[in-house]
């Protein structure tokens, strides 16, 4: 029987259990994972601070692996079938309706009610269902991509890759301009790095601590700035210095703090661009003056959430294009790796920022 990490309830300590083989459906796959990623949203999963979570609950939502069993005919976009022994990655968002208004006429999937995330909703009692896992069970409907890249390159840009895609997609990037991140986790350092793909002069970047600020640098930011040891007024300073005293053309929020979103409306030029990307979960509320931060300002400011399929597909093309890859090949050595029996271990470690990128790979020794 497959081992697995759970997280039986909020609050409660990962616990390994082993559980039963599933019974494969029509047009369904066993996985055996080789690579699945911790993030902060597992952190958020484990301190209960997620709405709707069916725990218990296997954590993993983005995760490499090989096709060990298939029963039917899977297929990728360009209709070609999957073979067992091909290596994939797959949407972590199983379903969507595409039939609500969201999915119809809004065209924002990651708005359908009915949507529903591998790792995060669904749970242990909906079948193998989570990375953190010797198997996953990949229901039909499953979207898996063939993976050509490198699976620790493809893994250093992780879900946050996707979800910084997204990001600059939504801050209408031009040539030349000045970008400013605030945050230096996973998000922010992906943030950096298609910044300047899309066209970014330069990208500076305020966050913390001194390891995820080197990655920062070695990402392409031009210049980084501890927010743990300058003050709101000295941070806005720095900025204002490095842009003409006008402002960042755009920012981008990933910190998560939400006084962060309110800095990043004063850290933006006036008629600039913000997007918050960073406040996944409920962090609390903040304040702001509607007329001196935002109107007067003539701000254009986005929210961001998660990612779709089309984020997903060009973050796999991106790290597998020899190329392209570079900058995420480079940060590659800061990939820090624990067993299936260390999940706790890599849960604090990701939650205390003392690592870049943490990775499970649960067919290590136990």
């Amino acid at each position: 029987m497959p081992l697995v990490a759970v997280i039986p309830q909020p609050n409660a300590p990962v616990e390994l259990r082993e559980v039963p083989s599933p019974e494969l459906e029509a047009d369904s796959a066993l996985l055996e994972v080789e690579l699945s990623e911790v993030c902060g949203t597992d952190v958020y999963l484990q301190q209960g601070r997620l709405q709707g979570v069916p725990y218990p609950l296997v954590p993993g939502h983005v995760s490499v692996g090989r096709l060990s069993k298939i029963r039917g005919t899977i297929r990728d976009v360009e209709a070609r079938v999957f073979r067992e022994g091909d290596r994939v990655t797959f949407l972590d968002v199983h379903r969507t309706c595409n039939a609500c208004w969201f999915c119809l006429v809004a065209r924002a999937t990651t708005r359908c009610p009915q949507r529903k995330v591998y790792g995060i909703t669904y749970g242990l009692e909906d079948g193998l269902c989570g990375g953190w896992a010797e198997q996953i069970y990949l229901k039909p409907g499953t979207h898996c991509i063939r993976l050509d890249a490198d699976p620790e390159i493809f893994m250093t840009g992780g879900c946050a890759l996707p979800t910084a895609l997204h990001a600059v997609e939504r801050a209408d990037i031009m040539i030349g301009d000045t970008v400013l991140v605030l945050g230096s986790g996973p998000v922010g350092i992906n943030a950096i790095i298609l910044s300047l793909m899309r066209g970014a002069l330069k990208v500076f970047c305020i966050g913390a601590p001194a390891l995820r600020l080197e990655a920062a640098i070695e990402a392409g930011a031009a210049e980084v700035l501890d927010f743990e040891t300058h003050s709101e007024a000295e941070r806005s300073e720095w900025v204002l210095e490095r842009t003409n005293g006008r402002g960042a053309d755009v920012t981008i929020e990933a910190a998560g703090a939400p006084d962060a979103v309110v800095q990043a409306m004063r850290f933006t030029r006036d008629a600039g661009r913000v997007v918050i990307v960073g406040q996944y979960t409920d962090h609390g509320p903040t304040a702001f003056n509607p007329h001196l931060d935002l109107n007067k300002k003539h701000l254009d400011v986005r929210g961001c959430w998660g990612s779709d399929f089309s984020h997903f597909h060009r973050s796999v093309q991106l790290t597998s294009d020899p190329v392209r890859s570079a900058p995420w090949a480079a940060l590659k050595n800061r990939l820090s790796r624990y067993k299936l029996a260390q999940a706790n271990d890599a849960l604090t470690d990701v939650s205390e920022g003392r690592v870049m990128k943490a990775l499970i790979t649960p067919r290590a020794l136990h």
